[in-house]
């Protein structure tokens, strides 16, 4: 063992010398590679000492596609192209129209193989009973199993029928209407609208619980408080829309005006932006006067109970108010 070892280093130790005596070679060969990035005005010059290349010049930046640049707007507003068409697809499969139209598939299809089946076993039923199977005999017990077949398939395919009949004659309830789009951020209106977005679903939660009885058995308030109050409050919130939009209209108006003609309109703004945050604040009371209804109910009291009219009286007389501004 020490014998081979002692040979494997001698093999290794007569490689090493040998790539030692050729590094000379290894030198000049590097140094005519070298030798062709010089330019010949300067070979002459310093033949000895190469020089290294010129390092190359950058490559301008190409601009990014448009489509490239949609794509990374799109994924800095924290919408990727890929998530967003899955969610518009998956919403479009959980509509009520697209589930409907599912169900009605299926039950046609269902009905179809049952009729089929039913004629099949009909057809069997007929040819058993007169004895085509047997040159002449009929088979009793064939004929019997083919029409049990018939009548019990037959069912299913009346069943079906008669689901997709129903099916066919179901009326889809209205969809919600979308809620009106916020203005810009940079509107003066921006803020109040948030503001009213979020009374009307505390506003529509709270009347929601005073159309159910209590504990007792016994409804909060009538149902005609309650409707008169969803109505106004519904009236309120499109006059507070429409000085909303008036808001904005003035302020496009204010942007593309002189300077000169620009403080007055700034003082307009200013002006309708306190007549709209007043009609927030009678909005508010409906909403706070539902919810002092709604912890009375279960006491008994009167008073928070009267105070939700006196507040749709109040914000009547302020939406309608508003209209005339709007």
């Amino acid at each position: 063992m020490g014998q081979g070892r002692r040979k494997d280093f001698g093999e290794f130790t007569a490689k090493l010398e040998k790539h030692i005596e050729k590094l000379p070679d290894y030198a000049q060969r590097a140094q005519e590679k070298l030798q062709r990035y010089i330019p010949p005005s300067e070979q002459g010059s310093r033949p000895s000492t190469p020089t290294p290349p010129a390092p190359r010049p950058l490559m301008p930046k190409m601009p990014p596609m448009p489509k490239m640049s949609q794509q990374l707007t799109s994924m800095a507003a924290g919408q990727i192209p890929v998530v967003a068409e899955a969610k518009a697809k998956w919403a479009r499969w959980n509509e009520p129209a697209a589930k409907l139209e599912r169900q009605k598939r299926r039950t046609s299809r269902a009905m179809t193989f049952w009729i089929l089946l039913t004629i099949l076993c009909g057809l069997f039923a007929v040819v058993a009973g007169t004895g085509l199977l047997k040159s002449g005999q009929a088979d009793i017990l064939q004929a019997i199993a083919g029409s049990a077949f018939t009548i019990v398939f037959g069912t299913f395919g009346v069943r079906s029928g008669l689901r997709l009949r129903t099916l066919k004659r179901t009326v889809l309830p209205a969809a919600p209407a979308a809620p009106p789009p916020l203005p810009p951020a940079r509107s003066v209106a921006r803020e109040p609208m948030e503001r009213l977005v979020e009374s009307e679903a505390s506003l529509s939660e709270l009347l929601r619980q005073l159309s159910q009885p209590t504990s007792l058995g016994t409804m909060p308030v009538s149902e005609i408080a309650v409707a008169d109050a969803r109505a106004t409050a519904t009236e309120a919130a499109q006059a507070l829309r429409g000085l909303a939009g008036r808001i904005q209209a003035i302020e496009r108006g204010r942007d593309a005006a002189p300077e000169r003609e620009r403080g007055a309109l700034d003082a307009a703004v200013k002006q309708l932006r306190v007549q709209l945050d007043d009609g927030l604040d009678g909005y508010g009371g409906l909403v706070a006067a539902a919810g002092h209804t709604v912890a009375a109910s279960s006491d008994g009291m009167t008073s928070s109970k009267e105070s939700l009219s006196d507040a749709t009286d109040k914000l009547a007389g302020l939406a309608m108010a508003l209209r005339e501004l709007s």
